[in-house]
């Protein structure tokens, strides 16, 4: 089974400094058919003006993911960590049993557009934890590279969830191959360009539900920027 859902269909709110897509139900936007999938529970595509940002709030029990598209996205939290996320960084924060953070965009020109991904954690109570890693381009030019995972491999970020989280780059002539293993599941969110994957084109906001598949074969892509999450 592969269903398409378009980007279009997707929640939309419009702060005036804030303007974001909902993949799933998300604050005033529910749609009952669109809660998760699987672990998977919010994948928001942030739109942030400059100098403009999310005030110090409170998580628990969340996996939080942050992946910038362009600009800069600048992270505080109550347990002393301050950083500046750019393209090709990653930031994970386990919010656990409570933690207070705000993300602002530092420029004073340009906006910030991100990806916001909550995962549900398969335990709670936990110490709060942050990490950031870079991966590079290069890394993902032509192919999947492991960005998160349960276990650290390969050196992604460490979430709590029987989850793995990879991105990908695809332009003309090159293609992927990505095997499910039985009774595993996929969604596969195109953030940006255009891309084929078992013969479905995605544009920007497009997703693929997956279930029942042994494998997705990227192609053609177009200046293309997916994220592909295998879920139990």
């Amino acid at each position: 089974m592969i269903e398409i859902r378009k980007g279009a269909d997707r929640g939309y709110a419009d702060h005036g400094w804030l303007k974001s897509f909902h993949t799933f139900s998300f604050a005033d936007y529910y749609d009952p058919a669109n809660m998760g999938y699987g672990a998977l529970r919010v994948i928001n595509e942030d739109r942030v003006s400059p100098g403009r940002g999310f005030g110090t709030h409170g998580h628990k029990d969340m996996e939080i993911i942050s992946y910038v598209l362009e600009g800069e996205l600048e992270h505080k939290d109550n347990m002393g960590t301050g950083s500046v996320i750019r393209p090709g960084d990653v930031q994970r924060m386990s919010a656990g049993r409570g933690v207070l953070h705000s993300e602002y965009n530092p420029s004073k020109s340009n906006g910030v557009h991100f990806l916001q991904i909550w995962i549900q954690p398969d335990v709670v109570g936990i110490a709060p934890s942050y990490e950031q890693k870079r991966f590079e381009a290069a890394e993902k030019r032509g192919k999947l590279r492991l960005i998160a995972s349960p276990d650290a491999r390969e050196g992604s970020v460490t979430i709590h969830q029987d989850a793995t989280l990879l991105a990908g780059l695809f332009d003309a002539g090159e293609k992927e191959e990505y095997a499910l293993s039985a009774g595993r599941r996929a969604w596969v969110h195109a953030a940006r360009g255009e891309v084929t994957i078992n013969g479905i084109r995605l544009t920007a906001g497009d997703a693929l539900k997956v279930a029942d598949v042994d494998s997705l074969a990227i192609e053609q892509g177009n200046k293309s920027e997916i994220l592909l999450f295998d879920l139990a």
